[in-house]
């Protein structure tokens, strides 16, 4: 069911608080969940994905796999970790093999996930990144979907440690959206 977005705004002053943030969200996990990594380049989206496969109990190292294309891992549930910035459009995701039916039983983790264009489906969670260098991080979680609600619940009940309210700090400390 579509719905007016959910979101859940976040800041976060280190890798680490980001890491258990994204932590956080893999915990309510589940097959066939595709969650979507908007940011620029040295935003945090590798950090985020490690974050969320260490959730997940995965034990391997995650990088990100932009000569790969796509990295798997073995967690409570498996996880498909994509990193689409050198492809032009959504036909070199599908040409490539980058999109299966086994994803079905895991969590799909993409990176640029603007090179789907038009071929983004609408039954994703958003996790937008924006920061650059030792900056604090402003994580905004949305979804337009009733059935990934949970995502943004516990992105709001997260333990960060040394995140702190998106109101908190100077308004040129953090980019604004």
């Amino acid at each position: 069911m579509t719905l007016a977005p959910l979101a859940s705004e976040r800041i976060t002053t280190s890798p680490e608080a980001t890491q258990r943030l994204a932590a956080a969200l893999a915990r309510v996990a589940a097959p066939g969940d595709l969650v979507c990594l908007w940011g620029e380049l040295g935003a945090g989206k590798t950090a985020f994905a490690r974050g969320f496969g260490r959730g997940l109990g995965v034990r391997t190292t995650i990088s990100s796999p932009t000569f790969i294309l796509m990295a798997e891992h073995e967690g409570r549930l498996p996880l498909f970790h994509l990193d689409l910035y050198r492809l032009s459009d959504a036909s070199d995701a599908w040409a490539g093999g980058l999109i299966d039916d086994r994803q079905a039983a895991g969590v799909t983790l993409v990176e640029w996930p603007d090179r789907f264009g038009r071929a983004l489906p609408a039954a994703r969670v958003d996790v937008r990144i924006d920061g650059l260098g030792d900056a604090p991080r402003r994580i905004r979680v949305e979804t337009g979907q009733s059935s990934l609600a949970a995502y943004v619940a516990a992105a709001e009940a997260a333990e960060l440690g040394d995140a702190v309210p998106p109101d908190a700090l100077p308004a040129d400390a953090v980019p604004a959206r």
